[in-house]
Order: C-alpha cells, then structure tokens, then sequence
C-alpha cells in the first residue's frame, strides 16, 4: 500500500509541475488565440537565467529565484514586442510559424553557450533527508517545489478572474474587436499576456531544474510534454490546465510504476497519457473545461 501512495505523491508533484508548465501555454492562447511553440525554450532560458545568477553572480538562490522570473518576464515581453506585435491581425497559422522560428533560433543561442551541451545542477539549500509518513517520503526540493506551484497558480488565478488588466485580458481573448471598443489596447493585452507566460514559465523551469538538474533538452522538451495537458484541460482554461496537469502526471507514474515494473515494459509512462487523452478527446473533443463556442452567421 505504501508504494501506492509513493507512487501518488510522485504523480501529484509531476502534476503539479506540468499545470506550472501548461499555465504560460493556457495564458497566451486565452489572451491571443495563439499556440506558443517557443515556450519551452523559454521555460530554459529562465531557469538558466536563475542558475547564472545564482552561481555565477554569487546571488542567493532565492533572490535569483525572483530576479530571473522578472527578466524572464520582460524577455518574453521583449520577443512579443519584436516578433509578434506587428502580425496582429494577420491569419493565426502566420503567427504560429514564428513561433516556431522563434523556438529554433532561441535554441541556437543556447546551443552556442556552455549550457546547452552540459549539464547543470543549482547549489543545495535545503536538507537533504527526505520527509517521510507512513512509509511514503518526498523530498525537501519536491515538496518546497509544489508549494511554490500552488501559491503560483492561485495567483494567477486571481489575477485572470479578479484583476482589473486580467479582466481585459479575458474581454481581448472574447472579442477583440469589442474589446477595443471599450477603450481596451489590445497589443498591451498581448504583450502582458506573453510576459506573465514567461514569468510563469521561469518559475517551472526553475522548480524542474532544482528537482531533475539543469539540462537543456529536457528543459525545453517540457514545452511540447506539456501540449497534451493543455489539449487535455481545455486550451483556454486555468482551471483546467490544473486538473489535467495532475491527471497527466499520475498517469504517468501509475503507468511507470505498475505497467513498467510488473510487465517489464518499457515507455509506458510517456505514451500512456497520449492513449487516455486521445479517449477522452473523442468525447470531448473541447477538452475537460473548454469552451464549446457557437457562431452565429
């Protein structure tokens, strides 16, 4: 019974991680309609940006924590001010391509510095002796990572739903055009959209890094493992880039566990959550939480 719940709590911190991860996807998409397939090289340069700043500037971890979140969000700010702003307007599958080019060329600068070729672990700041209850233990970094998680999605949350600027955010995402009826600047509501991605996709790779070590492939692969969840949850829902996130990541560490372990298989726990998102899609092909939205003509 304790490997269960070993097995449950493993899920519930991959989960947690991947709602982090699916967050930034979910924002840009809600405010802009746009797929960003540049977001995990972002989630990358923010958790390298934090490890620079923590080993080679000497900072304290923590204060490098919130530094590299605020020049990762202006990073992403800067990229849709450059790259993005003057394709408002334009078809969405031209806006998507840049993105992709944008996910080819931050790839290359990371590629030409030391850290896309090594790997990379932050300095220790917390004890190293698991907690454990009851048979089940996790440790320090994973539990500190899914406190930070949860502070940082219900922050968001009530950012979306409360705020005055994430209500317009939410009104440009409806109508764009009635948004700007209303006084609304929707290319300000596109540039917030894309920094609040990149601080929260800062915050993930940081979380990840600390827990699995700074690599750069697997930081940026977190940006396509994470299209599933968002599919999944809906492609314009907070709430459900959660539920899916941690539906996905015990899915995956039962099917490891179990499937893995018992029957000698081998991969189950990556396409395991593919299968089940293809079920649950043919009945609800808008996701868990979409928005099924009707037009009339």
């Amino acid at each position: 019974m304790s490997y269960f719940f070993q097995i449950l709590v493993s899920g519930i911190v991959v989960g947690s991680i991947y709602a982090l991860a699916a967050l930034g996807l979910v924002l840009v998409y809600k405010s802009s309609r746009v797929a960003n397939f540049a977001h995990g090289q972002i989630i990358a340069a923010g958790a390298f940006i934090t490890y620079y700043l923590t080993v080679g500037l000497g900072i304290p971890i923590f204060f490098s924590f919130l530094v590299g979140m605020i020049i990762t969000f202006f990073l992403a700010m800067s990229v849709e001010r450059i790259f993005l702003r003057r394709l408002i307007g334009e078809p969405i599958i031209s806006v998507i391509m840049v993105t992709i080019g944008l996910a080819s060329i931050i790839d290359g600068l990371i590629f030409i510095t030391p850290f896309g070729t090594e790997n990379f672990s932050f300095p220790q700041f917390l004890p190293q002796t698991p907690l454990t209850f009851g048979g089940v233990s996790i440790s320090w970094t994973q539990l500190v990572g899914v406190i930070i998680t949860c502070l940082l999605i219900g922050a968001f949350s009530w950012f979306f739903k409360k705020s005055t600027v994430g209500i317009s955010m939410r009104a440009v995402s409806d109508d764009q055009f009635g948004a700007m009826s209303v006084g609304i600047s929707v290319p300000k509501v596109f540039g917030l959209a894309w920094a609040t991605a990149g601080l929260s996709a800062a915050a993930a790779g940081c979380i990840i890094g600390n827990i699995t070590g700074l690599n750069f492939e697997t930081l940026q692969a977190f940006g396509i493992i994470v299209f599933p969840v968002v599919i999944l949850g809906g492609l314009d829902s907070i709430l459900g880039a959660v539920v899916a996130g941690i539906i996905m990541g015990l899915i995956q560490q039962f099917a490891s566990g179990y499937l893995d372990g018992n029957f000698g298989l081998n991969g189950t726990g990556d396409v395991m959550p593919y299968i089940i998102l293809l079920i649950i899609l043919l009945f609800k092909p808008h996701g868990l939480f979409g928005i099924h939205e009707i037009e009339r003509v």
